[in-house]
């Protein structure tokens, strides 16, 4: 059957392939769930992980914007468990699933940050750069979400899949059902976010002054490259800028692949499922982090506050440590 937009939206070359955006879209979240469903990833892990984590100096303020940002994570995780729970058709709101599982990311990083420095970063840039120093190298995320790249120059990110990949050789083409596999999609997406970071980096830089003066249009001469890579070297990839990216590719590009082409709606089922056990284990790593970190006393006022008081279906378990 001709595809019309398809066709409309891309020459006959260079078609876009909605099956193949998609299925990395699919494999990489069900790689989280069932690392996050995995003995790595329990209650007492994570208990050990944060249990030499200091109480801070009382700071209200900070305290209030913590409990402000995990509620806002803690609702939209509860809009996950409601479309989950009364779906007739995956297709209609898939976009909209995505979008809550990458506000409930989101939210929950900034409480992580307001706990830690009290700081309200307020934009995604700036989020994104706080949550790599106040938590990611700081050792405050624990896997999956931990992983990150403190370069984008090729060579230094092709060295540190490396490291980090050692002999595993499953990738995001891979529908996993095993650990080994849900890593080997958790480090091809790592490397792909930082390919897509370096050519976004890299068109911005086509931009800029210094570059025209060069005469060139690419990065093979000795100048083009030192140029490039010094502002590489400071790029970063974390769990939240693959939460972005991951985010942006339904909210703003990739137009056809969760709507159209052939029907996959059992494997949109599953997705949809996926994105709630990733969200909700992301709070709840968090939620061992946080309540080591406000007044003492506080994280349990507010979750029995919110047992009473909260008309969301989510239970505050949860939450609860």
């Amino acid at each position: 059957m001709p595809r019309w937009i398809l066709n409309r939206f891309f020459d006959r070359d260079d078609q876009s392939k909605p099956r193949f955006a998609l299925q990395g879209t699919v494999n990489w979240m069900h790689a989280l769930a069932l690392l996050v469903d995995s003995p790595l990833f329990t209650d007492p892990k994570l208990s050990r992980h944060y249990a030499q984590v200091a109480r801070r100096t009382v700071n209200e303020p900070a305290d209030t914007l913590v409990f402000g940002k995990i509620l806002m994570a803690f609702a939209n995780v509860a809009a996950l468990k409601s479309i989950n729970a009364d779906i007739t058709h995956h297709y209609d709101i898939v976009r909209a699933a995505i979008v809550a599982w990458y506000y409930c990311v989101y939210f929950t990083c900034e409480a992580m940050i307001a706990a830690t420095s009290g700081s309200n970063p307020k934009t995604h840039a700036k989020t994104i750069r706080q949550w790599h120093s106040d938590i990611v190298m700081r050792n405050f995320a624990v896997k999956p979400f931990s992983l990150f790249l403190n370069s984008l120059v090729p060579g230094d990110v092709e060295r540190d899949i490396a490291l980090i990949r050692g002999t595993n050789a499953y990738d995001l083409n891979t529908f996993p059902v095993n650990d080994e596999a849900a890593w080997g999609a958790v480090f091809s997406y790592l490397k792909g976010t930082a390919e897509y970071e370096r050519e976004w980096n890299e068109e911005e830089i086509r931009k800029t002054p210094a570059f025209r003066a060069l005469g060139v249009r690419n990065f093979r001469t000795r100048a083009a490259r030192y140029l490039r890579d010094s502002k590489l070297r400071n790029a970063k990839v974390n769990f939240l800028v693959q939460a972005f990216r991951f985010r942006g590719k339904a909210n703003y590009r990739d137009t056809l692949f969760l709507s159209y082409g052939d029907d996959r709606s059992n494997q949109l089922v599953g997705f949809c499922q996926d994105l709630f056990i990733v969200s909700k284990a992301f709070m709840r790593m968090a939620a061992f982090y946080l309540s080591r970190r406000v007044e003492r006393g506080t994280w349990e006022s507010f979750l029995d506050d919110l047992e009473t008081n909260s008309r969301l279906s989510l239970e505050v378990d949860v939450l609860r440590i």
